[in-house]
């Protein structure tokens, strides 16, 4: 497998700033307020957030990375059941990669003995610290920051981030405990490349493997992952940000709201990513549920790659990646030309081949496509099959020119565009993307009418003989 090189924790990142402490005290509320986005599922359920969510934030000029993470119960670990014991571990993890700690603790509700072994801990990490008396949604609550004076914090600052109480203080805070030196955000031109699938194809285990850490949580039971998860990577002299999401099933088989929210914001990424990696089950071959979710994909005009992760557990007899493939177009022919890989999150099997696959798809996506050989590709497309004459009427084809990028954009000037066959139309396009190699993205071919200004000039008629009188 061809190694990748997390970004976070090298020396060029930002400042990282985790936010922690016990359930339901408003982390993840604080933390989309701080990122200016809602980039963290907030509901009253306590327990929503299990792993690490990462969004860059600025203030006062400096750049940093805000990392929301789990509650922190101080429940042993013996005692836990294995995803709170996942997410405690996950939001330790947070706290030893941090330069600054901010503790959000509950006002109205007091400092509890779950405050004290919290702040215990966060002091002993050695780590910055801030902490953020929460929920002071009006100025009668204020008062309510005293009670934590008792556990030995210096200067609690009381905010409510659901009504943006106190939170310019709250950030001046933040910047005063950063290292020196400019933070820089994180490069606005690294590739974005979304995991998605239905739940329990392994999307977390993936992730996990390409980082070479434990990043996100991971457990055999289907729905472990609610938000969206951001994570810087660099790969084959290139930055990239992988993000992995809830696992996608059908609306009539959610029941838990949660699990629907995750869902909402898994297909929510598709807005904000450049390449997709649709993740199937080998040991299923594709869904229609898969299916539909190539359809989203490329309907949202992203780049795809489709993954069979679990290789590893097919059988033997049936271990043939070419014969996988017949079988996935013989039942969706639709997706013939998207790049597949048979691979094991588990072993490692096939995904030494996936960067460079997508940097063959990354290129595709942001290709540049000159004029001339466009349109030669167009005049050979169009001499190989000939199209119809509907009504009897010849069509033709003037030229192409490429109108959009990301994905590319062509469109072809006719002189009866809405006469051209739909059949037409995919056909072309496929013969352009064929011969640019654009492998992995949805063209989008576009036919319009050539305008008047465009049209060749007709020869001048020759002037009229005068009649002789």
């Amino acid at each position: 497998m061809t190694p990748s090189e997390p970004v976070a924790g090298s020396a060029a990142r930002p400042p990282v700033v985790a936010i922690v402490g016990r359930p339901n005290v408003g982390k993840s509320t604080l933390f989309n307020v701080l990122v200016r986005a809602r980039r963290a599922i907030v509901d009253d359920t306590p327990g929503v957030t299990r792993d690490r969510v990462v969004a860059p934030a600025t203030h006062a000029g400096r750049a940093f990375l805000c990392v929301d993470t789990g509650g922190l119960s101080s429940e042993p670990a013996r005692r836990a059941g294995e995803i709170a014991a996942g997410v405690r571990a996950q939001a330790l993890r947070a706290v030893a990669e941090a330069d600054c700690v901010v503790c959000v603790v509950d006002g109205p509700a007091g400092l509890s003995p779950e405050d004290r072994e919290t702040l215990r801990l966060l002091r002993r990490s050695g780590k910055p610290l801030v902490v953020a008396v929460n929920k002071l949604d009006t100025p009668a609550r204020d008062a309510l920051v005293a009670d934590f004076y008792a556990a030995g914090v210096e200067r609690p600052i009381g905010v409510s981030a659901a009504h943006g109480r106190g939170l310019d203080v709250l950030r001046d805070a933040i910047v005063a405990t950063l290292p020196a030196g400019p933070g820089e955000a994180p490069a606005a031109e690294a590739t974005r490349i979304a995991l998605v699938g239905r739940p329990n194809v392994g999307k977390s285990s993936l992730l996990n493997r390409l980082l070479g850490d434990e990043r996100t949580l991971v457990t055999a039971r289907p729905g472990t992952t609610r938000d969206a998860i951001d994570t810087p990577i660099a790969a084959g002299g290139r930055s990239y940000v992988l993000i992995d999401t809830a696992g996608i099933r059908r609306r009539t088989h959610v029941k838990d709201p949660l699990e629907g929210h995750g869902a909402v914001r898994a297909l929510g990424t598709l807005t904000r990513t450049d390449l997709v990696l649709v993740v199937l089950d080998a040991t299923e071959g594709m869904t229609e549920q898969d299916a539909r979710l190539v359809g989203r994909t490329r309907a949202a005009g992203r780049g795809c790659i489709l993954l069979a992760n679990k290789w590893d557990l097919v059988p033997p007899a049936r271990r043939d990646p070419d014969a996988f493939r017949e079988r996935l177009v013989a039942a969706h022919g639709a997706f013939a030309s998207l790049p597949l890989l048979c691979v094991s999150a588990v072993t490692g099997e096939g995904l030494g081949a996936l960067w460079p696959l997508v940097a063959r798809v990354e290129q595709a996506y942001e290709v540049r496509l000159g004029t001339p050989e466009l349109n030669r590709a167009l005049a050979d497309a169009v001499s190989s099959r000939p199209p119809p004459s509907p009504g009897g009427r010849a069509l033709r084809f003037y030229y192409a020119t490429q109108t959009g990028r990301r994905p590319p954009a062509i469109t072809v000037f006719a002189n009866v565009p809405d006469a051209v066959p739909a059949a037409y139309t995919r056909y072309l396009g496929a013969r352009l993307a064929e011969r640019f190699r654009l492998i992995g993205i949805p063209l989008d071919l576009r036919l319009r009418a050539r305008r008047a200004t465009e049209r060749r000039p007709s020869r001048p008629r020759p002037p009229r003989a005068r009649r002789a009188r």
